[in-house]
């Protein structure tokens, strides 16, 4: 079975639905999520989007907070283009019917989060990301030219491959021509083509044990990109949120926002000690790799499972309006924000890395477009600043649908595309294999390739890897496809790109931290 139409996008959050409402007006849209449309990354967003709308801050103070974060890896061309257009996608927001919170004098009510020298982050409470995914997903609904296909999961993208040429991955005319899809509901296999693909599936998240990422963040789009030859940069990159709420066995884990410590929170030991002072002069607000290690080593140094988050001296009612998600969920366990500590940990939140995309978010395979989390922009380098992913994920949406827009003209649907060959793949899934082939590779990303790293770490990690990988790769060739076995085969494959990569980097930077290669003795990445 075939479908066709003139733009394909995989993914449901920010980047996908603004792109999607962007093309509409000039041709018919499939968008595909693999589950429910509400459920992205986006969604989970709790802090908001940066950006400058006021004096005294500026464009120059925006740019130059996200070069620090970056450690020396951002293209500053990417990041004063997405920094000075940031004014117009805001705009663009609130058109499309996204309320950000505003004082009594009717100007907004900024946050401030770490690594920012001023407040400039836009928010609706502590779930500014719900607020986007609503309006956007509504005026989704309402376009007649795009038809949503919830519950299909991409399997793969096609190109040349599928119709029988051989590509590597340094040839430069590769092309995309759609994907293959499970529909879920109905089992059946679906051939999706298109003129042209943007890829938005969001971030990697359920690679690691620990993480704020919803269920869906597998690496879909990444592992994807990647078996089709696509460029991907940055992968070893992970940023880890330093504050989750610390509660076992509780998958995903909850996000305690970075927003909370800009409004004055302060991170404790166990004793009831502050500690940030002896990392970073910016003590609780310094960017997140410097707050995810101190925290850390923290814990390596005293033997505890977590460290605190202390609000008891913030003003009761400003703390319960400003957070009051915090405050329920917390509540729900028994705590109270307002007098007891909160017990955070570290958890893997996004990955830096991801497809290369030039400034309109064009890839290296052609007719093949991304952004959000999937993408790698050169905005993040090695390390993202806090609130900055949002306003990434709408610039470079914005940006590719411009582009993309230009060139429909210059495609045609690839009709001769064969449908899904699933010969010899009668076998049913055996999911104890698939559930415990996941909590193995959850577990060598968590103690060999987390937060901090060595040489032998990721040697050892990338030995065990290569078993599980065997292993799945005979179990997929076997067995109907499944999402679940997708999912695995997926972040197996994302897997192994962060430690290829982090292998490569021979010294420490940002979110790549080898004890190794101290960050004193930095040398340039060959």
């Amino acid at each position: 079975m075939q479908k066709q139409y003139d733009f394909l996008v995989i993914g449901t959050g920010m980047a996908g639905m603004s792109f999607a409402l962007k093309v509409a007006e000039h041709g018919k849209v499939a968008i595909l999520t693999k589950s429910k449309a509400e459920e992205s990354n986006t969604n989970f967003a709790q802090g908001g989007i940066a950006a400058v709308t006021y004096q005294p801050d500026s464009y120059e103070k925006h740019i130059n907070d996200t070069l620090t974060a970056g450690d020396g890896l951002c293209k500053r061309d990417i990041v004063e283009l997405v920094v000075s257009e940031a004014p117009e996608r805001i705009k663009e927001l609130i058109k499309w019917g996204t309320a950000f919170d505003t004082k009594a004098d009717g100007n907004y009510d900024l946050a401030k989060e770490g690594g920012h020298s001023e407040h400039r982050i836009l928010h609706h409470k502590d779930n500014t990301g719900n607020e986007i995914q609503i309006s956007l997903l509504k005026k989704i609904k309402e376009h007649k030219n795009i038809e949503l296909l919830d519950y299909h999961f991409a399997i793969d993208l096609i190109t040349q491959h599928h119709l029988g040429y051989h590509v590597t991955r340094h040839q430069k005319d590769i092309e995309c021509y759609g994907c293959y899809a499970l529909n879920i509901r109905t089992k059946q296999i679906i051939t999706i083509l298109a003129k042209t693909v943007f890829l938005a599936t969001g971030g990697i998240g359920n690679v690691y044990h620990t993480t704020t990422n919803p269920p869906i963040a597998t690496g879909d789009g990444i592992a994807m990109a990647y078996r089709a030859k696509c460029l991907i940069e940055n992968m070893e990159f992970v940023q880890f949120h330093p504050t989750s709420l610390y509660e076992p066995g509780k998958r995903p884990s909850f996000l305690i926002t970075e927003a909370i410590r800009g409004f004055g929170a302060v991170l404790k030991t166990q004793k009831g000690e502050r500690f940030m002072h002896k990392y970073d002069e910016r003590a609780c607000l310094a960017p997140r790799d410097i707050v995810a290690r101190a925290i850390d080593n923290e814990l390596k140094l005293s033997g505890d499972d977590y460290v605190y988050l202390d609000c008891t001296h913030l003003d009761d009612k400003e703390l319960i309006n400003h957070f009051p998600n915090i405050y329920k969920k917390c509540k729900s366990i028994g705590i109270d924000i307002t007098r007891d500590y909160i017990p955070v940990v570290p958890a893997a939140h996004y990955v830096c890395g991801g497809v290369i995309t030039d400034k309109n978010g064009k890839t290296s395979i052609k007719r093949l477009f991304a952004g959000g989390e999937v993408s790698s922009t050169g905005l993040h380098g090695a390390n993202r600043l806090a609130s900055n992913s949002l306003l990434e994920a709408v610039v470079f949406a914005h940006r590719a649908a411009q582009q993309a827009i230009k060139e429909i003209h210059e495609y045609k649907i690839k009709k001769e595309v064969p449908d899904w060959n699933d010969e010899g793949t009668s076998h049913p899934e055996e999911m104890i294999l698939i559930t415990q082939e996941f909590k193995e590779l959850q577990q060598i990303m968590s103690n060999y390739v987390g937060i901090v790293r060595s040489n032998l770490r990721l040697k050892r990690a990338l030995d065990r890897l290569d078993i599980i990988y065997k292993e799945t790769e005979d179990l997929y060739e076997k067995s109907t496809i499944s999402p679940k076995l997708c999912e695995l085969r997926n972040a197996i494959n994302v897997a192994y790109i962060i430690i290829k990569m982090a292998k490569n980097r021979r010294e420490s930077r940002g979110l790549h931290y080898n004890i190794d290669f101290p960050e004193k003795n930095k040398i340039m990445n060959e």
